[in-house]
């Protein structure tokens, strides 16, 4: 080695073969182009007429989104779609935790989808209060439906909201049906928080049972039956068959303690398996004629009426609530007027009420 080499050090570095870059820059450049150039409610509608997956899926974003920007765009979307919507049937599903309610979609909806059903699954995962973050894990428990070409599948954080049901699960159906899906199904984080917004935005709502499931459900459980069109009694295979039709029996018995439903129609009890499918072509039975059921008697049509003013007055609660928080006037007087509660110097009651009185005299000036 000469001298200028052994200054240098023992080791030589000789310089590589430059490797390309781990993500295509095209593709980036395309990914950025698409996030500068906003698509526009018109051509999300278009897509979305057209069946595409992909403006549907971006359109639920936008929905979702809090931006006030975007609620504007997304009401404009919702509006385009509406004429296009209400073809489909709305089924609601619940049951307590660990009752089996997506691998239950999972059976259910491949075998609409095999029938020709195209089939929307707006599962909703429960927001946690502390991060307000959510798992949206269902389409992993859900790997054979989200692959087949006739479902949708879009898991939503519940955002704390009502039930556990996505602030948006209403516009979501409107979408869905906009692109053709004729069936959809909406998976609720369970019994424990009120289902009245679950029962309030489908046409039959079913509740997953689990056999002997304990004397400490049964509270939860009184409240929700009243509202179920139909009862299945899951994980009915093995050596679980003989319990699950004793609590067939003792389910279809508690049933006649209950006040007859609106509809007139009576809920049935059934047993199934979502693992060996046993059970399914009943439940999909009893959901024709419920179907048939209530449209014969006015019912059905009655209900999504209804359905659709119930949904009015809780948008205007929601407009209101934020138009309220989102008020930085509002906001000021709030950071204000919380030690003061905190300290028991005035009460909660008259705090709320001295906020809201100056929130609407502000109003009332503009």
């Amino acid at each position: 080695m000469g001298k200028e080499e052994k200054s240098k050090g023992s080791l030589k570095v000789n310089k590589g073969i430059e490797q390309p870059p781990s993500v295509n820059p095209d593709s980036m450049d395309a990914f950025r182009g698409r996030r500068r150039n906003k698509i526009s409610p018109a051509v999300l509608k278009e897509g979305i007429l057209k069946g595409s997956i992909s403006h549907l899926s971006q359109a639920i974003t936008l929905i979702e989104s809090s931006l006030g920007e975007h609620q504007d765009m997304a009401m404009e979307l919702v509006e385009g779609c509406l004429p296009f919507s209400g073809k489909s049937v709305r089924i609601g599903i619940t049951g307590v935790p660990g009752v089996g309610k997506s691998t239950f979609i999972e059976s259910f909806g491949g075998m609409l989808t095999d029938r020709g059903s195209r089939v929307a699954v707006l599962a909703v995962d429960p927001s946690s209060r502390l991060t307000s973050g959510s798992i949206l894990g269902d389409k992993t428990r859900m790997e054979r439906l989200s692959a087949d070409p006739s479902a949708f599948i879009r898991p939503s954080p519940s955002g704390g909201s009502l039930g556990g049901v996505a602030k948006k699960t209403r516009e979501s159906i409107i979408l869905c049906e906009a692109a053709g899906f004729d069936t959809i199904i909406i998976e609720t984080v369970g019994v424990g928080q009120s289902e009245t917004a679950v029962k309030s935005m489908v046409d039959f709502f079913l509740l997953l049972m689990l056999a002997g499931a304990g004397d400490e459900l049964q509270g939860i459980k009184r409240g929700i039956m009243e509202m179920a069109d139909g009862l299945a009694i899951t994980k009915s295979d093995g050596n679980n068959v003989a319990r699950t039709g004793i609590a067939k029996t003792q389910y279809e018995n508690a049933l006649h303690l209950y006040p007859p439903p609106p509809s007139g129609w009576k809920p049935r009890v059934q047993t199934c398996s979502a693992v060996t499918g046993e059970g399914l072509d009943d439940i999909y039975e009893t959901l024709r004629n419920y179907l048939d059921f209530t449209r014969k008697s006015g019912f059905f049509s009655k209900n999504r009426k209804e359905q659709s003013v119930y949904w009015m007055r809780e948008n205007i609660d929601l407009q209101l609530k934020e138009g309220f928080y989102n008020d930085p006037h509002i906001s000021d007087e709030l950071g204000k007027i919380i030690p003061g509660v905190t300290e028991g110097k005035i009460s909660s009651s008259m705090a709320a009420r001295e906020l809201l009185m100056k929130y609407l005299d502000k109003r009332e000036k503009i």
